[in-house]
């Protein structure tokens, strides 16, 4: 059976809301060129359904999130490898990282079991720390706050508070989505962690698969600027491409059969 044109609309603001997750009520209307009064029955509609969650003045798609850790550590894993191994390369001279959390950055930690050299790690996730603990050259130190068993990670105002003690040369870290605006985060909590290690170190690698491209989250953790570095396995679209250079943003491409790339 067709959809209606009311199903039809109603897709289209749930598309919208992949692109932009959390959208205006205004910036609705203007985009399926409707009323605004139209767009709020639509949300009320598609909230009573369960499909987005309502805020003030708009609205944010139910299904942002990404999927827990234990899900996501079987996807994508050849190309998170990759990634991983062009990371290890990444650390140049410095002693003292930060690592944050996420499935690529726990290849990153996999990887990084195989150093030789001594190493200070920080890192709010407690699955990266138990990855690194089995190598006697790391030195980890686990950040506090409140954990979130389904993430593996802490978060909050002690995280934040411990991060700001220190100053690393380098910072690893993924994202829920990466675009021409910048770097994004599915979750509140760890958006805040994130961009906590970004200002608290000199350069910042960012971890991300290509299923990662043109996908923007719940909140920005960072835009395109100089020491902010894609790693990732696939060379970016145009748009995104010439953000990082506008910026003077680094990319390091970690293709699976290729040899890596920078500039």
């Amino acid at each position: 059976m067709a959809l209606s044109k009311k199903d039809r609309r109603q897709e289209k603001i749930l598309a919208a809301l992949d692109r932009n997750p959390s959208m205006r009520v205004s910036e609705l209307a203007e985009t399926l060129d409707v009323s605004s009064e139209t767009i709020r029955r639509d949300l009320t509609h598609l909230d009573d359904a369960g499909r987005i969650n309502r805020t003030y003045g708009g609205a944010v798609r139910g299904q942002v999130s990404e999927p827990h850790l234990a899900e996501r550590l079987g996807q994508h894993v050849e190309a998170r490898q990759a990634i991983a191994r062009t990371a290890m390369n990444l650390i140049g001279e410095a002693e003292t990282i930060f690592i944050g959390g996420g499935a690529t950055t726990l290849h990153f930690a996999r990887a990084l079991r195989s150093t030789t050299r001594r190493l200070t790690v920080l890192t709010p996730a407690h699955r990266v720390a138990a990855e690194l603990s089995e190598n006697p050259n790391i030195q980890i130190m686990c950040l506090p706050g409140v954990y979130d068993g389904k993430e593996g990670l802490v978060t909050g105002p002690e995280t934040l508070a411990a991060i700001r003690r220190f100053y690393t040369p380098v910072a690893f870290m993924g994202a829920s989505g990466v675009d021409a605006g910048g770097v994004s985060e599915a979750m509140l909590g760890p958006s805040e962690v994130y961009r906590a290690m970004i200002e608290c170190s000199q350069v910042a690698y960012v971890l991300a698969d290509q299923s990662k491209f043109d996908r923007r989250s719940l909140r920005y953790i960072t835009g395109w600027t100089e020491g902010i570095h894609l790693v990732t396995d696939a060379a970016p679209a145009a748009e995104l491409l010439e953000r990082l250079k506008a910026g003077n943003a680094g990319l390091h491409l970690s293709y699976v059969s290729q040899a890596p790339a920078s500039f």
